[in-house]
Formats: structure tokens, C-alpha cells, sequence
């Protein structure tokens, strides 16, 4: 008995590093996979509510991916809005970044009695320009290849499991559960606390986004647009993405903003408006179910964004609640899941 859980452990340790370097390897694959097992989910109570209204199975696919794609196309929208507004602008404000940026120098050197042989080392215009982006439109069009890709991957794999060509329930039963009523009972809690995660995430990042457009907007920052619209796609990395705002959208106010009590009340309203929605109402329409410590969240953040990128840092955590119900399964993993809990 003693040498057959020995086995079952060597195995185990061999088995789950050729697991993570194929997830790693095979990313093209299944980051799409599991990212339209999330937008296929959400988009159940819809199909359910279409069916019992008799509409075709095929008609309610139809709807589903003409939202998507009409998500899409609003997003390409303000994306397009936000460019020709930066792209306009430009000059002005790299040369007023470079006045500020060379005046903050010259303060610190005269502080520390610094002296720079060569000031030209803190000249912006020489490399932050039109003609420096440009030169780099080989790897922007690729990165744009690459994700029009995974977004049309994406939508195929929604299409089969809106078609239940892929069971999740049955994927379950065969694989990790083998009791049917356990694994419905399982997939109803992964389905409900999932959707209950994706709308308010959804929700919560929406109004980050809108409240930071408008506090660049009240405060004549530049490029509300794009602010607000990477405030909301940056508020789907838990935890981290708040930061990153906060940081990012200082750093470039100070830029704009005399250094004076107006850049004081713009920094504590993005600030405040990260605390309402992440740290306060976040907590409160996630529920006790989604209770994962902090230590959790850094770990599951720092994984998943080094096997999948930035596409991992957004799907860490859904894949934590969706790992810690399977983990509450079972009597010999029940530990663990309380571990990964609050």
C-alpha cells in the first residue's frame, strides 16, 4: 500500500510540470479554451431564457455572437477614438512632458549636486514621436495578427460550448467527479459563482472606467477616452490593475497638471474612485463565496501571468474559484480549498 502511494506521488510530481509546460507551449490554444468557457457561461441564462421562449437552438448561437461581435466592434470604437485624440496631441504634450520631465531633473541634481555632462540624455521628443512609433509597426501589426486570432478562436470555442458540443458537466462526470448527481450538483455551483463573478467584475470595472473618464474629463486631463477605456480593461487583474491606474494616470496628470492642490483632489478622486468600487462594493456583491486570501490572489496572479501573460493575470482568478469548488469536492483536497478561502 505504502509503495503504491509512493508511486501515485512520484507520478504526481513528474505528471503536474509536463501539465503547467503544456499549458505554456499550447497557450494559442488554451487561452482561448478557457476564456470562451467564461464568455459561455455568462451567456447561459440567455440561451435557457431563448429556448424556453422556443427560439431555435441555432437562432439563440446567432444572437449570442452577434453581442459579442457587437462588443467588439464597440470596443474597436473607443480604441479608435482614443488613438486619433493621442495622435493629435501628441507634440504638445511630449514637449510638455519633456519641460517637466527636464525641470524634475534638474531639481534632483541640484538637490544632490548632481551635474549632467550631457543634457540632451533627457530630451523626450528624440524618441517619443510619430516617427518612433511607426517603427515599430511590424510588431504592432503582428500583436494585432495574434489577437485577431485568439478572438475568432475564441468565438469558435464559444460557438461549441453554447452547442454543447463541449459538456462541462459531462467533461466533470467522466474525468475528475465519475457521479453524476455530484457532478451536476458541482456545475451548477461552478455556474452560478462564475456568472456571479464575470457580471460583477464586469460591472464594478465598467464604473471604474466611466468614473476615471470623467475625472480626467472634470479635471481637463487629456485623453479621458482612453483613460476610462484602460481603466476598465486594466480592472480585470485583481488587485494589481487598481495600482496600475492609480500610478500611470498620476505619473501622467503630473505632466499635464500644475504641481498644486488641483493634482492633489484629481490623485484622491481616481484614488477614491479605486477604493469604492474595487476594495468596498466589489467585496459586497461578490458575496462569501469568492472570499480568497490576499496571499492566494498574489500567488494564482504571479502563476497564471507567467504561464499565460497578461491573458493569465485576467483569468487568474476565476480559475481560483473555479479550482477551489472542485477542491471542496473532495475529502482529501477539502484542506487545500479551505487554505485558498479567506
Amino acid at each position: 500500500m505504502d509503495k503504491i502511494r509512493t508511486t501515485n506521488y512520484l507520478l504526481l510530481i513528474i505528471v503536474i510540470p509536463i501539465v503547467f509546460y503544456l499549458l505554456k507551449i499550447l497557450s494559442f490554444i488554451f487561452i482561448p479554451l478557457v476564456f470562451s468557457m467564461f464568455i459561455a457561461l455568462l451567456f447561459l441564462p440567455l440561451m435557457r431564457f431563448l429556448k424556453r421562449r422556443g427560439v431555435h437552438k441555432i437562432i439563440s448561437i446567432f444572437i449570442v455572437i452577434l453581442i459579442i461581435f457587437l462588443g467588439i466592434k464597440l470596443g474597436i470604437e473607443l480604441v479608435k477614438l482614443s488613438s486619433k485624440q493621442i495622435m493629435e496631441n501628441d507634440s504638445e504634450l511630449f514637449l510638455q512632458a519633456e519641460s517637466k520631465i527636464n525641470d524634475l531633473v534638474y531639481e534632483v541634481e541640484s538637490i544632490f549636486g548632481i551635474k549632467n555632462a550631457n543634457p540632451e540624455n533627457t530630451k523626450l521628443s528624440r524618441f517619443l514621436n510619430k516617427e518612433a512609433l511607426f517603427k515599430n509597426f511590424g510588431s504592432t501589426l503582428s500583436f494585432i495578427s495574434k489577437t485577431l486570432t485568439a478572438v475568432l478562436m475564441t468565438v469558435f470555442f464559444v460557438v461549441l460550448w453554447l452547442a454543447e458540443s463541449i459538456n462541462i458537466e459531462n467533461v466533470l462526470n467522466k474525468t475528475i467527479l465519475k457521479k453524476r448527481h455530484q457532478s451536476i450538483r458541482t456545475f451548477i455551483k461552478i455556474e452560478n459563482d462564475l456568472i456571479t463573478f464575470i457580471k460583477v467584475k464586469f460591472l464594478v470595472s465598467f464604473l471604474t472606467g466611466v468614473f476615471t473618464g470623467l475625472a480626467c474629463y472634470l479635471f481637463d486631463v487629456s485623453f479621458p477616452v482612453f483613460w476610462g477605456l484602460f481603466a476598465f480593461l486594466i480592472n480585470f487583474v485583481q488587485m494589481v490593475g487598481s495600482f496600475v491606474t492609480v500610478i500611470l494616470l498620476s505619473i501622467f496628470a503630473f505632466v499635464e497638471l500644475e504641481t498644486s492642490s488641483t493634482l492633489l483632489f484629481f490623485i484622491i478622486a481616481i484614488t477614491g474612485t479605486q477604493i469604492l468600487y474595487g476594495s468596498i462594493l466589489e467585496p459586497i456583491f461578490m458575496g462569501k463565496s469568492f472570499s480568497i486570501n490576499v496571499i492566494t490572489v498574489l500567488v494564482m496572479l504571479m502563476f497564471w501571468g507567467f504561464i499565460w501573460g497578461v491573458s493569465g493575470l485576467v483569468m487568474a482568478i476565476p480559475i481560483t474559484v473555479f479550482l477551489k469548488i472542485i477542491f471542496e469536492q473532495f475529502d482529501s483536497t477539502r484542506g487545500i480549498a479551505k487554505v485558498i478561502s479567506a
